[in-house]
């Protein structure tokens, strides 16, 4: 226990009482033991559109795991009232160990909001890099072997986290037309965030029969978390802010969420849409490793799940088809090529209904983000339903150091824009508008041999090359040095 961080647990620990499936739906309780003596508990539950079956159970029970390990910092132990496998007690295990780290240095150490009380707050001159290693081991009832859950995997079938965003919906048009089975899988996580998903969703409900909706209450579980974990404020749901005040990774949770439905269709890819992301380095603070808290974005997510994969639902691989692009040029290719689907984005903190329609609020961090990005693609913004007056207000409200979008990409847009009243001295960073192609963080051997050709020959055109990471420097890379 790193004594930097023992004042944060909360509790002695935390319990996970097996999943019972109930036809469509599963439940499954959470009980906090808390230092004080109290239990308080929670009822985490998932609903799905088909009957479940008792086969399935593995997979809920990682499901239902998955979010307690934001928590990891915070608790002395982890008790599970079932047994799991050897290979999902390893990779639990590893996320435990990734989740504690990119808490404590991203939400702990530099949160972005006021959210933890003042006599919580740590001193970094005393932080070394155990102090973001997990206090909380898992015990589960009992570990047995491995065994395949399934092996009857069709590689043509592609399962699409969406969201509405630019990267799902550009996601699905790609795999549409080069001929891919599709399935849109969303996910109503009973937070205001479904309001960003509703557009696209009702699109492919309309015409996608491949379209699949799973509703939980897991936001309803974080805000519990909140109101027990005894270094935040009481008052933290008035308390604005464009980020969690603890979580982070929340896409393993929707990906186990979704793996019954996987397994039931025989879908051999699942597909995040994680856009490109410039790591030239692993990000250390305090000799800490850490991912900026977005893990479940980075392919070496999708590595340690393809290890899993291959022991319990072999021939299964999990990708993105958009992680070698930047998101100017996802914006690009969805908005010129699939315009209808670019109708359909809703990429905002505070999405509202106006005439029954779904707008953009215009000026939160992500509109600005996607603003910048459709006026440099030369894109009339009001095909994402952004109001005239926020249109023009922008050159007035944007404020290049408050968007959270990599420097290089954020830079080349305004070049794109000629914004440099905004940012002096900008010059153009062609890179940005290039693939990008690296081991480390963007594998192009990750996107499956039968549809990397396909997918690289759209990307190509609306594109300036390939380029390679070459002495922490991104250099023009020779296509023919491509292997496909």
């Amino acid at each position: 226990m790193g004594e930097v961080t023992s004042k944060l647990i909360s509790f002695s620990s935390i319990e996970l009482a097996e999943p019972i499936i109930q036809d469509k739906s599963v439940v499954s309780t959470i009980t906090l033991n808390k230092n004080n003596g109290e239990n308080k508990k929670f009822e985490l539950s998932i609903k799905y559109e088909n009957k479940l079956d008792q086969t399935h159970l593995p997979l809920l029970r990682m499901a239902f795991f998955i979010p307690l390990l934001n928590y990891g910092l915070f608790t002395k132990k982890f008790l599970l009232d079932f047994p799991i496998s050897k290979i999902d007690l390893f990779l639990l295990n590893k996320l435990n160990f990734v989740f504690s780290r990119d808490i404590f240095v991203n939400k702990i150490l530099r949160p972005r909001a006021n959210y933890i009380l003042p006599e919580f707050l740590i001193n970094e001159k005393n932080v070394n890099y155990e102090d973001a290693n997990p206090n909380g081991e898992i015990i589960p009832l009992n570990v047995i072997d491995d065994s395949a859950i399934t092996t009857n995997i069709v590689n043509k079938r592609c399962g699409v986290l969406s969201s509405g965003g630019k990267e799902s919906l550009l996601t699905y048009g790609i795999l549409k037309e080069i001929g891919s089975e599709v399935y849109p899988l969303y996910v109503n996580e009973s937070g205001g965030h479904w309001r960003t998903a509703i557009p696209a969703y009702n699109y492919h409900l309309k015409n996608e029969e491949n379209t699949h909706r799973i509703w939980t209450n897991v936001d309803r579980f974080y805000n519990f978390m909140l109101d027990n974990l005894n270094f935040i404020r009481s008052d933290h749901r008035k308390i604005w802010a464009d980020t969690y005040p603890i979580r982070l990774c929340i896409f393993p949770f929707y990906v186990f969420a979704l793996l019954p439905i996987f397994v039931e269709n025989n879908i051999g890819n699942l597909l995040i849409g994680s856009e490109f992301d410039d790591l030239r380095v692993t990000p250390q603070y305090h000799g800490i490793n850490h991912y900026f808290g977005v893990y479940d974005q980075h392919q070496d997510y999708d590595i340690e799940m393809n290890k899993w994969y291959k022991e319990r639902i072999p021939r299964m691989v999990q990708w993105s088809a958009v992680r070698n692009i930047s998101g100017l040029i996802v914006e690009r290719i969805l908005t010129r090529r699939y315009s209808q689907l670019a109708s359909l984005q809703r990429s905002c903190h505070s999405c509202h209904f106006e005439n029954r329609e779904i707008v953009p609020c215009g000026k939160c961090s992500k509109c600005m983000g996607i603003l910048l990005f459709l006026l440099a693609n030369d894109v009339d913004p009001k095909i994402m339903n952004f109001k005239e007056k926020d249109i023009e207000l922008f050159s007035k409200r944007i404020n290049p150091n408050n968007l959270r979008l990599d420097e290089d990409e954020k830079n080349q847009s305004f070049y794109l824009i000629g914004s440099r009243d905004k940012t002096p001295n900008i010059r153009s960073i062609d890179h940005v508008e290039k693939i990008h192609v690296n081991r480390d963080n963007c594998d192009l051997e990750l996107i499956p041999n039968h549809l990397r050709e396909d997918i690289l020959e759209i990307l190509k055109e609306y594109t300036t090359g390939f380029c390679e990471l070459k002495n922490e420097n991104w250099a023009a890379l020779n296509e023919l040095k491509i292997i496909l």
